[in-house]
């Protein structure tokens, strides 16, 4: 995999047509594109299947967290579409994620859409998870999240920068590792509380990064992203 490959651009946007024009200006440029629920809500599945259709993979970030045959319903249609990647809460149990894991299986695509297990949010720090009544600390909670998202045959992981080197080092090389919150230096924080930098990232333990506003937002995003992906060459 090349370091272009491991960057994942979150489209961000309102509109089909926003969207597919960072498409089109990224295309070779980086590995994948992520919907999430601003555009999957705003287009439906038919921007996941534009976006297929150009050949390009779609990271499917719905974050689905519900009873295992809703999960499983949601999941099998979810590899109808063609995506590469999509993502679940792995706070909703053993028996919801492996629902999950026999809907993809089932589903018989090659290659098969990797599900992505996402353990605390970004977004989160230590008192948000004392809020909604969580006494343990974050990394100690990231880590249980892990092990059971493993257990249950889940593929990969979303995890921010600071928890990358800790579930590497838990799960091994057998499980991709997703990391947002990345911003080249430089960049603005905005609301991501655990944030790095593509380096720092990547030797981590870190198989693919998110990058949203750094390379979306920029007058220049071709030019933004192969700075990162250049970035990145240099950190592996």
């Amino acid at each position: 995999m090349n370091a272009c490959e491991r960057v994942i651009v979150a489209l961000d946007v309102d509109k089909k047509a926003d969207a597919l024009n960072l498409v089109r200006q990224l295309r070779g440029k980086v590995g994948c594109f992520k919907i999430g629920s601003q555009l999957y809500t705003a287009e439906g599945p038919q921007i996941v299947e534009e976006i297929v259709s150009l050949g390009e993979k779609v990271f499917l970030d719905l974050k689905f967290h519900d009873i295992p045959n809703t999960v499983e319903k949601a999941a099998r249609r979810v590899c109808e579409l063609g995506v590469a990647m999509f993502t679940l809460h792995t706070s909703g149990g053993s028996k919801m994620m492996k629902a999950a894991v026999d809907a993809v299986t089932g589903c018989h695509a090659a290659p098969p859409a990797l599900i992505l297990g996402v353990t605390v949010l970004t977004s989160l720090g230590q008192e948000d998870l004392a809020e909604v009544g969580i006494p343990v600390p974050l990394p100690e909670q990231v880590l249980r999240l892990a092990d059971l998202a493993r257990h249950c045959g889940i593929g990969g992981l979303v995890a921010s920068p600071q928890e990358v080197a800790a579930i590497r080092a838990r799960v091994g090389s057998g499980m991709k590792i997703v990391t947002p919150g990345i911003r080249p230096s430089g960049a603005g924080i905005n609301d991501q509380n655990r944030i790095a930098t593509p380096t720092v990232a990547i030797r981590s333990g870190a198989d693919y990064l998110v990058v949203g506003r750094p390379i979306t937002a920029s007058p220049d995003p071709a030019g933004s992203a192969e700075r990162i992906a250049a970035e990145i060459a240099g950190a592996i």
